[in-house]
């Protein structure tokens, strides 16, 4: 490689820059066109060379390259670290690194990749250059999400996107875009994150940029797929899929072919699931995507498991969980354990399936309060920001009608009732919009603590008061956690609008059943939660047993699953001193498991360390609900592949 420090013309230079701004361009167009326009500058600075211009083009070939060819990508780093003993760019360092840690990231090795892309930010801050910053925080935010940091990856994110439209990039601006949504979808708010892709999506049809357009589209496919809308999931992949073969994108048609392999194991078509992930196969040897292979892995298990075949599934499985864990997935190692300790069970491998079904759910218990926690600072962060703007436009507000007034008195004191009046006006109207912007915030606020499904208070809500009255220092109470035995039966052999109007119905009788001064609401999935203010541990076994008969009651004929009635396991806890959420929580989902282990159809309580009185007092309140008989009708279903963040039934 030429490596000697001479200076290009400036014709040369400004063509080959040319071409670097249209590869650029080109990125989320066509990415054979941002290659080829990166190798013809690159040939022109052959003959007249620009360390600088070099540097661009070859970080955009390694971009290129990390997708499709790791050995190429890293020889294009290699040329990129031997440029910098003659660039005159104080960001070439940053640059460099992006290239490097998009490579560790490829190979899986995501503690390495973001080491990298903190150095990245670091070294483009010193420089202060925008667009390389930008670059190195939309890869560090994406990097940080993949790892649970949530908080600070959508604030890279949004960093990221101000950087974009400073510098008039709105195509960079809408891929970080979709970068925001899919942060919103492994924080658990898919509705969100949904929002964020149709409105990515409408915006990238417009401009044209196709290859975009498939990310898009396989990223709202995920949100999909974790939402349990199959049908507008398998469009979403299967338009990408299109979007792959005209682009002649080997990994985008490795991604769209593992999509709509979910979607057939999740409707029960295991050999078309496995057929889909036979096709991807060869394009993934040609795409160095660990966590690809990892995810189609996953699904490969997964149908080989409902085709019966445990050796095979065991061992996709198990590679699958190898991957995910040296990525620090946190999430998809959640999903995999769930399957894999299905799968150990039904082998009668107990030993291996509770081992692997105690790591997901210690896995399951920090995802779930990482999501919170994260989810808790985003909101602090956001309503800090919005507070903050709206005081600056007031005090904008303020400034610029002060002004007006002392202008009009200076100009003539006859219009100084003019100017009275007006100020009127404006205030009227400041008063008008402030109602309205009140009464929003009030509907936003009702809307974001309600549960869509069931019209029941939502996790926050429940949370936020079962905090609240904890901080309070109140009375101790009583938390139960409601989880519907065998759920998936309704979903499988009466499809998913079968299961929602169960959900529904359940969330009327706990509705109908608990006293006013109750809290009950949906937890998530089909799993409920009841609040009992002041309830002694007697009183909350006597409403737990109650509610679990009455959810014994409700008929299902009209579903046509006669003899089959619906039945929960009721996991119970007392708040006692020193406890918090997480504490709570925690052992009122061991009393479920407790209940789900013992046979499910009844009433456990778990309680803390502070009186074995109380564990004496739980124990004979729960006398009623000792082993039930078996359900006529009831029929015993494999568990199904673990959701994101959800608990088997």
């Amino acid at each position: 490689m030429l490596l000697l420090a001479l200076h290009a013309s400036p014709l040369h230079a400004q063509t080959a820059a040319d071409l670097v701004v249209r590869s650029r361009q080109a990125m989320g167009t066509h990415p054979e066109t941002s290659r080829a326009l990166a190798e013809q500058a690159l040939d022109l600075l052959a003959r007249q060379p620009d360390a600088d211009v070099q540097l661009r083009a070859r970080g955009l070939l390694c971009d290129y390259l990390t997708e499709r060819d790791l050995a190429a990508a890293e020889a294009q780093a290699r040329q990129m670290r031997e440029l910098l003993a003659i660039s005159r760019r104080p960001e070439a360092e940053a640059a460099v690194l992006l290239c490097q840690g998009g490579i560790e990231e490829a190979r899986g090795a995501s503690a390495r990749a973001l080491e990298m892309l903190e150095q990245a930010v670091s070294h483009a801050g010193r420089a202060a250059d925008d667009e390389v910053m930008a670059d190195a925080l939309f890869q560090r935010g994406y990097l940080r999400g993949v790892q649970g940091d949530l908080a600070a990856g959508l604030a890279d994110m949004r960093r990221a996107m101000a950087l974009y439209e400073k510098l008039q990039q709105p195509h960079q601006a809408q891929n970080t875009l979709s970068g925001i949504a899919i942060l919103f979808n492994r924080m658990g708010d898919a509705a969100q994150a949904r929002h964020y892709f149709e409105a990515s999506l409408k915006l990238q049809r417009e401009a044209g940029r196709v290859r975009e357009q498939l990310v898009t589209l396989h990223n709202l496919g995920r949100t999909l797929e974790n939402m349990g809308e199959w049908a507008e999931a398998h469009k979403a992949f299967e338009e990408a899929l299109q979007l792959a073969r005209r682009l002649d994108y080997a990994r985008g048609e490795a991604y769209a072919l593992r999509g709509l392999a979910s979607v057939r194991n999740a409707r029960g078509a295991p050999a078309e699931a496995l057929a889909l992930l036979d096709l991807a196969a060869p394009m993934q040897q040609e795409t160095p995507d660990a966590r690809l292979q990892a995810q189609s892995l996953l699904q490969r298990g997964i149908a080989l498991r409902q085709l019966r075949r445990p050796d095979e599934a065991a061992d996709a499985l198990r590679q699958a969980l190898a991957i995910f864990e040296q990525a620090d997935s946190l999430a998809e190692q959640v999903a995999t354990r769930g399957e894999l300790a299905g799968l150990l069970h039904e082998q009668g491998d107990w030993r291996a399936a509770y081992e692997h079904q105690a790591a997901w759910k210690a896995a399951s218990d920090i995802l779930l309060k990482r999501q919170l926690d994260q989810r808790y600072a985003t909101l602090k962060i956001e309503f800090n920001s919005a507070a903050r703007d709206r005081e600056n436009e007031l005090l904008l507000r303020d400034k610029a009608a002060a002004d007006a007034a002392l202008a009009q008195e200076r100009r003539v004191g006859q219009l100084k009732l003019v100017v009275l009046l007006l100020a009127t006006a404006l205030a009227a109207l400041l008063g008008v919009l402030a109602w309205r912007q009140r009464s929003s915030g009030r509907a936003m606020q009702v809307l974001a603590m309600t549960d869509e499904l069931t019209a029941l208070p939502n996790r926050r809500h429940l949370l936020g008061q079962l905090e609240g009255q904890l901080r309070g220092g109140a009375a101790p109470g009583a938390l139960l956690i409601v989880d519907l035995d065998h759920f998936k039966r309704f979903n499988d052999l009466r499809g998913h609008l079968v299961g929602d109007e169960v959900l529904r119905a359940v969330a009327a009788v706990l509705r109908q059943s608990v006293r006013s001064v109750a809290s009950v609401g949906r937890l998530g999935g089909e799993e409920f939660v009841v609040l009992l203010p002041r309830a002694d541990i007697v009183r909350a076994a006597e409403v737990a047993e109650d509610l679990r008969r009455r959810v014994q009651a409700i008929d299902t004929t009209p579903w046509g699953m006669e003899g089959s009635p619906i039945t929960v396991s009721i996991g119970l806890t007392l708040a006692e001193p020193g406890d918090d959420v997480s504490t709570v929580l925690r052992r009122a989902d061991e009393a479920l498991y407790a209940a789900k282990a013992a046979g499910r159809n009844r009433v456990v309580a778990r309680t803390g360390a502070a009186s074995s009185q109380q564990a004496q007092e739980a124990e004979a309140a729960i006398g009623a609900a000792r082993p039930c008989p078996a359900l006529p009708g009831a029929v015993a279903l494999p568990q199904g592949a673990a959701a994101e963040g959800s608990r088997s039934s």
